[in-house]
């Protein structure tokens, strides 16, 4: 039976993607794990990974390819004995569930927060268990599969597949096996979803209606009215999504704004004493900012949480999410479990992990997830502004440039290095005596920074 490999889902917001290119060509021998294509998402380009083995019979989708479908069929893989001539009935076949390929940056989910930068995913619901096969019927299964169940003592004939048309691959056979002999008949979909962070297997709230679409705007007749000249720059895929997210929350999150002025010139000494111990590392002020965040979601850890219909989430490390500017649009990092890391293990995380933002090179598990963000544009002269909640998180911390400012102090005039910070956090979540008091924690560590070292 011919596979046909489909154009794979590889973030939670992706609807379509770019097929870049080819790394195998009609032909070729294809194993398990092989990189077959390299996609490009709205996030970053990722490589895709065989699932199944056999042989590639022909190319659907040419590379260079742009607003390919997620679904949507790619190439037709030839089973061990098959010839060309099945590709004239696959060529009918319907188009199956997503079962052929496999992004290889992204291992099966594990125990961290919601995505940061997509919507909480919906719990995959779990599979009704799979009828045994009855008398001599035919497993259909993959090669790879049938040898991973031989070797784990798994029988096929309790495992339901999610293949192209009902076919047993090899991840529907780990995920029986994972879930032992009870679950044994558990997709794959259900057997993550027992063991995916809180946030990610959150029911999503129930839909609201749609709202009236807005009436667009056609730029070439806006141009001729005005008599204006103009370069029409094709959206990237990351913008389409900052435009669709950003207008889903700011239709549907009750936000409320804090502000509070952070004097840091203990911070900037420390800084700088710190950084003329060892050349191997250079703290920015944005490290101590990270670490302060951080240790104050582990003082109120109401904040540390995110909202559904049915339940508050609340997480057990502070992940936070840090937006780097990328020459197609914002993405968000995360330095994960922040609170059990030093000064010096942020910055040299974070250093990295902003120089893969923008070299387009970040995998899904390295910006999906976190359940705080931090947006700072202070090093860009912006004093103080209000940044946009990523949901599911319930807070953003803007950052505003530190500078001279007056101060009065035990009655007297002074002068000190001062920092605006602005929380805009989500009322649903967290009530304002609750937002109040996360900013409190943070401009108490922020201006007493050796409290940050203990």
């Amino acid at each position: 039976m011919t596979v046909q490999i489909l154009m794979p889902a590889l973030s939670p917001t992706m609807t379509e993607g770019n097929l870049a290119k080819w790394l195998k060509k009609e032909g070729d021998t294809v194993k398990s794990g092989d990189i077959l294509a390299e996609i490009e998402t709205d996030k970053a380009t990722m490589e895709v990974e065989a699932v199944d083995e056999g042989r590639i019979g022909k190319i659907l989708i040419p590379a260079g390819s742009q607003g390919v479908a997620v679904n949507t069929p790619i190439a037709i893989l030839l089973e061990e004995g098959e010839d060309e001539s099945a590709l004239a009935s696959a060529g009918s076949a319907p188009a199956p569930t997503p079962a052929s390929v496999a992004p290889a940056t992204a291992p099966a989910p594990t125990a961290a927060p919601a995505a940061a930068s997509a919507p909480a995913a919906a719990p995959a619901p779990a599979a009704p268990a799979a009828a045994p096969a009855a008398g001599g019927a035919r497993v259909f299964a993959s090669p790879l599969a049938r040898r991973i169940a031989e070797q784990a003592g798994v029988d096929l004939k309790t495992v339901k597949g999610t293949g192209p048309h009902g076919r047993i691959v090899k991840a529907d056979v780990e995920a029986a096996k994972a879930a032992g002999p009870a679950k044994a008949a558990a997709t794959p979909a259900a057997a993550q979803a027992s063991t995916a962070a809180p946030a990610a297997a959150a029911p999503a709230p129930a839909a609201a209606p749609a709202p009236a679409k807005a009436e667009g705007v056609d730029a070439k007749a806006l141009a001729d009215k005005l008599g204006m000249a103009y370069t029409a720059v094709p959206n990237s895929g990351m913008r389409k999504t900052i435009a669709k997210r950003l207008g889903e929350v700011k239709r549907t999150v009750p936000d409320y704004y804090l502000t509070v002025d952070v004097e840091i010139d203990a911070l900037m000494k420390i800084r700088a004493d710190l950084n003329g111990r060892s050349d191997a590392y250079k703290l920015s002020v944005n490290d101590f900012i990270i670490r302060a965040v951080a240790l104050a979601l582990k003082k109120v850890p109401a904040l540390n949480a995110a909202w559904t219909d049915e339940a508050m989430l609340q997480f057990q490390h502070a992940d936070v999410s840090v937006a780097v500017a990328t020459p197609t649009g914002l993405i968000t990092p995360i330095v994960k479990k922040a609170e059990t890391k030093g000064l010096a293990d942020i910055s040299n995380e974070m250093k990295a992990l902003a120089k893969k933002a923008r070299d387009n090179a970040l995998k899904p598990e390295e910006y999906q997830g976190g359940t705080i963000s931090i947006s700072n544009l202070g090093m860009m002269g912006v004093k103080q502004f209000a940044a946009i909640i990523n949901p599911p998180q319930a807070c953003i911390l803007a950052v505003g440039a530190s500078e001279q400012r007056p101060v009065v102090k035990d009655g007297a005039l002074g002068i000190a290095t001062v920092m605006s910070l602005t929380g805009t956090f989500d009322h649903r979540v967290a009530d304002g005596a609750v937002g109040a008091e996360f900013l409190a924690a943070v401009k108490k560590l922020l201006e007493d920074p050796l409290s940050m070292l203990l």
